[in-house]
């Protein structure tokens, strides 16, 4: 599987992570998601930069100190840390002071923030313009499904769905419905691939 994640990236983002028995030790492994739907299915999606990093070398989590930037999702308030675990066996991520990142995260019963590897983080300055203009189309399509094509014959079942092929052999190599579209819901009800851009025009293609 890691040629595979190789080959698509940070953009090709991970979900539901959980530990498994591998050679006696836990180890951290996930479901690949295409970013809109970890947009959809987390709490919290901001810019933020992070400022210090607290950790006590034990099992307790890793204290991320940020300054928020943005908010492109969760509640009108300012975030000052964000938690993850402390080994990455258990789904933790590294953040590197100082660095600007995206980061798509969930809210614990106490309020705090927390990212694990199967969420999505990546650095703010490795992102395109064209990945950074999706973040304000992924809302637009949470209520349509993007169904997973890895070979043909595939397709959809309702007008609702969005075919995502980057699976296929002849299209992994570039990752481009993940890197550059988004699926959107039309005026009419039905979801179509929606090109993000950093112009203002518009351009859909098929499910």
């Amino acid at each position: 599987m890691s040629w595979l994640l190789n080959r698509f990236m940070l953009p090709l983002v991970l979900l539901f992570c959980r530990g498994l028995q591998e050679n006696g030790a836990q180890a951290c492994t996930c479901l690949l998601l295409h970013p809109q739907q970890v947009f959809c299915q987390v709490d919290v999606v901001i810019k933020a930069k992070v400022v210090s990093t607290t950790a006590d070398g034990g099992l307790n989590p890793i204290k991320y100190d940020i300054q928020q930037i943005k908010n492109f999702k969760g509640p009108e308030k300012v975030f000052a840390a964000v938690y993850t675990a402390s080994s990455s066996a258990a789904c933790g991520i590294t953040l590197t002071n100082g660095v600007e990142y995206l980061l798509m995260a969930r809210l614990q019963s106490d309020g705090s923030l927390y990212i694990t590897s199967c969420d999505f983080h990546q650095p703010w300055d490795d992102m395109s313009a064209t990945q950074k203009s999706l973040l304000q189309l992924y809302g637009m399509g949470c209520d349509c499904k993007i169904t997973r094509c890895s070979s043909l014959p595939c397709g959809i079942s309702s007008w609702t769905e969005c075919l995502w092929t980057d699976f296929l052999p002849v299209k992994m190599a570039n990752a481009e419905q993940a890197r550059n579209f988004a699926c959107v819901k039309r005026r009419e009800g039905s979801c179509a691939w929606y090109r993000g851009s950093a112009s203002p025009a518009k351009e859909f293609r098929g499910r």
